[in-house]
């Protein structure tokens, strides 16, 4: 794996004599590196990511979002200086690309590091969550007003959740792996909640939200956080940059950002929505989303929460039925796992939806 990457550096505008390469995060999609150089004498690190083209069909509309996404945050930066700590900063190739393609079906990025801060998987501090959150509503905020056409969607009708139950549901029938018999509780909760998947979709067919450049992805553990002062200082992750709606994206915080525990516990008895963490989150996100969210919007934000919820719940189980396709998994009913726990925390939030909603009213 060095000896590749390594090689694959060599690509890339990067000085100095390459020290070392070892896997890096905890994403599920792509494969990345935290790669380190020698440059004068001291350690400068840069990430390094396959893309994954299963997913990301077309690495070249997906490149464009991100690209046209970083030059606008840039150039809303009052202070050039802090520019690469607080929005991703692309390193192109030799040949002026943001992205080298080694003729294999190999797509390879390069970022530069972000030092002196981390992601967290699990909040344990309110405030780690209010920052979060604010990073959030700042990045969806600066892209407002991005020029030029509609983004590309780097996934089409990725958070569709009407489309994701038509597939659970052709999963279930085909049952190609033989493990409907041992989900069928799973598989009888999600169905008896379709009919909350069109809620979102309907409120936009009606004119009643708008169509907002969306980040997609909005774990907790997809902002980095200053070691000094816990602030969220950069978005990361930019690969589900699309256009979308709003509740969807603090909907996927609040499930990944509420639950004391992984996504993937085996033991649900531990997985709960935590109410205080729910209202630092919306104080958070509105703090610097509020302005431009309409009513209908910020209305609809605890049902993100709980429909986001449910659609990874959907999501999980169908990788499961499938025999594991989609996502990595590292143990045998993983996504079972992963479905599990979502559809344990759709419970928690379902028993809280009134204080839910009373927070955000209040805020």
């Amino acid at each position: 794996m060095e000896n590749n990457i390594r090689e694959i550096s060599n690509q890339f505008r990067i000085y100095g004599d390459f020290i070392d390469a070892v896997p890096y995060g905890s994403g599920h999609i792509n494969n990345t590196y935290k790669v380190t150089f020698d440059q004068g004498g001291a350690p400068v690190s840069y990430i390094f990511q396959k893309i994954n083209t299963k997913i990301f069909k077309n690495p070249f509309t997906l490149m464009s979002n991100i690209s046209r996404v970083i030059n606008h945050q840039k150039n809303k930066m009052d202070n050039i200086n802090s520019s690469t700590r607080r929005a991703l900063t692309l390193i192109h190739t030799n040949d002026g690309c943001n992205m080298y393609d080694d003729k294999c079906n190999n797509f390879w990025r390069v970022y530069i590091f972000i030092d002196h801060a981390k992601t967290y998987d699990i909040m344990e501090e309110n405030s780690l969550a209010f920052n979060a959150a604010k990073a959030y509503g700042e990045f969806q905020q600066t892209l407002v007003d991005l020029p030029g056409e509609r983004l590309n969607e780097t996934i089409p009708d990725f958070h569709n959740t009407p489309k994701r139950y038509d597939t659970f549901e052709r999963a279930i029938k085909e049952d190609i792996g033989d493990r409907l018999k041992d989900v069928k509780e799973e598989v009888a909760f999600i169905l008896s909640r379709k009919s909350l998947a069109s809620k979102i979709i309907d409120f936009y067919k009606k004119g009643l939200i708008p169509e907002r450049i969306c980040h997609y992805d909005t774990k907790v553990n997809n902002v980095m956080m200053d070691d000094k002062n816990g602030e969220g200082i950069c978005v990361i992750d930019l690969d589900t940059v699309m256009p979308g709606f709003v509740a969807f994206d603090f909907g996927d915080l609040v499930r990944t950002a509420t639950s004391p525990v992984a996504e993937d516990e085996a033991d649900v008895s531990k997985v709960t929505m935590r109410i205080d963490t729910f209202e630092a989150l919306a104080k958070g996100y509105l703090a610097e989303a509020g302005d431009f969210l309409t009513q209908t919007e910020k209305d609809n934000l605890a049902f993100g929460a709980l429909l986001i919820t449910l659609e990874n719940a959907v999501r999980f189980l169908t990788d499961y039925l499938q025999l594991d396709t989609y996502y990595k998994i590292h143990r045998e009913g993983h996504n079972l796992d992963r479905a599990r726990t979502q559809i344990a925390l759709v419970k928690s939030m379902e028993e809280q939806f009134e204080k839910m909603n009373e927070v955000i009213s209040q805020i």
